[in-house]
């Protein structure tokens, strides 16, 4: 007699309330990096999602003069034009305001920014930071880290005692992208690069690639990418994978991530907020993944339109693991489509969220608002396949939530 089947929403709902999240791709860095250290409603408030919504709401020839003021005085007109406005705060990055400030204990109908700044700027960046842990269900977040970044590089250099909870990761788009234009940034790191992509340019920057991330102990490397590139080519960026970051990824055994599909600048007046998006051939993924079957690559790719064909790819090879649902992607309806998408075509093998959060208090609302819209998709699955006559435990759902949000099989 087949015996009754667990309570999946329960099951599904206490493994999450009993799993630390490890959120992959953030940009996030503990308050011991200074300046890089991104919290408060100030910050918050101010981030190019909400700016972009309220420059749609602002004579144009406004908008420049609204983008140059002071970050503090930008966040009350954002206040003003979003939340204490003449229409509700629906769209996902206004409701994710509200999620964060109903997680604080705050009014999100308040007139101003007040109450908000009062409670940051009494509280420690130290218990501030464990607030935002503990309240997200995060446990640990990887960095994006930057070496040649003038703000980040002279942390590591001169050296700091890191939170355990940040974890690195190396970011390659400085480094690469738009060849030439590196060289004088990591000559004067002392990596003796040339203007041509030399054999001396290939040794001198896998020197980089390894003495940096041994630093940082660096989880993975990863670089964006336009959705014109193309591999194998004759562009730089192509080239220097190629040559430099691939084997660096197979000798070292960490993956190799691939953030594809950024449209720089198509409006430059909306400064952060100006880029798009578009289509990338997967034909190019195929060719490194057949390429390279020694390396593990993590992809997240930024059109809609591209993610059934990403999980049709990762079926055919299986050091391919899709991740999380970036930027644009990053909305409760195309969350849930993708979560589906992934759970029919790959089964648990795939990462299926990360934040991408550039402001500490972004990840109370990003887990929150994505938990949501995954969790119904994952109860759905299960009850499929109780349905189906499989003996489902409490345990199994626990260790599959375990494994697509604790880093991913290609990062254990």
């Amino acid at each position: 007699m087949a015996q009754p089947g667990i309570d999946v929403h329960q099951a599904v709902e206490n493994a999450f309330r009993d799993h630390k999240i490890v959120d992959i791709h953030t940009h996030l860095y503990p308050a011991e990096m200074g300046s890089m250290y991104l919290a408060g409603p100030d910050n918050l408030i101010t981030y190019h999602y909400l700016k972009v919504e309220t420059s749609r709401n602002l004579p144009l020839n406004e908008v420049e003069g609204f983008n140059l003021l002071p970050t503090d005085q930008q966040a009350d007109i954002v206040w003003k034009t979003l939340f204490a406005g003449d229409a509700s705060p629906i769209s996902e990055a206004q409701l994710g305001i509200v999620t964060v400030m109903s997680a604080l204990g705050l009014n999100p109908r308040a007139a101003d920014l007040s109450e908000f700044r009062q409670l940051y700027n009494d509280t420690s960046a130290e218990d501030y930071t464990n607030l935002v842990f503990e309240k997200s269900g995060v446990g640990k977040v990887y960095m994006t880290n930057d070496p040649l970044d003038p703000a980040e590089g002279p942390n590591w250099t001169n050296g700091f005692d890191l939170d355990p909870r940040f974890e690195g990761v190396l970011r390659l788009d400085s480094a690469l992208m738009n060849w030439p234009d590196p060289v004088e940034k990591l000559k004067a790191q002392g990596y003796q690069v040339e203007t041509a992509l030399s054999e001396t340019t290939f040794r001198e920057i896998r020197r980089y690639l390894d003495d940096w991330c041994g630093k940082l102990k660096a989880r993975y490397m990863a670089i964006s990418l336009p959705p014109d590139f193309t591999y194998p080519s004759d562009e730089t960026t192509s080239t220097l994978l190629k040559e430099c970051v691939f084997p660096t990824a197979r000798d070292r055994g960490i993956p190799s991530a691939m953030m594809v599909g950024v449209t720089r600048q198509v409006n430059p007046a909306l400064k952060d907020g100006g880029d798009s998006l578009g289509s990338w051939d997967l034909r190019n993924l195929e060719r490194i993944a057949l390429d390279w079957p020694d390396v593990n690559f993590l992809l997240t790719i930024l059109s809609r339109e591209n993610q059934h064909e990403l999980c049709v790819t990762a079926r055919k090879f299986p050091n391919v693991m899709p991740f999380g649902c970036w930027w644009f992607l990053n909305n409760p309806s195309i969350i849930r489509e993708i979560t589906a998408e992934r759970l029919e075509l790959l089964g648990t093998s795939c990462v299926l969220q990360h934040s991408d959060a550039r402001i500490l208090d972004q990840l109370l609302y990003k887990w929150t608002h994505s938990l949501r819209a995954i969790s119904p998709v994952l109860v759905n699955k299960y009850e499929d396949l109780q349905n189906a006559g499989w003996p489902l435990t409490a345990e199994d759902v626990k260790r599959d939530i375990a494994n697509m949000f604790g880093g991913g099989r290609l990062l254990d």
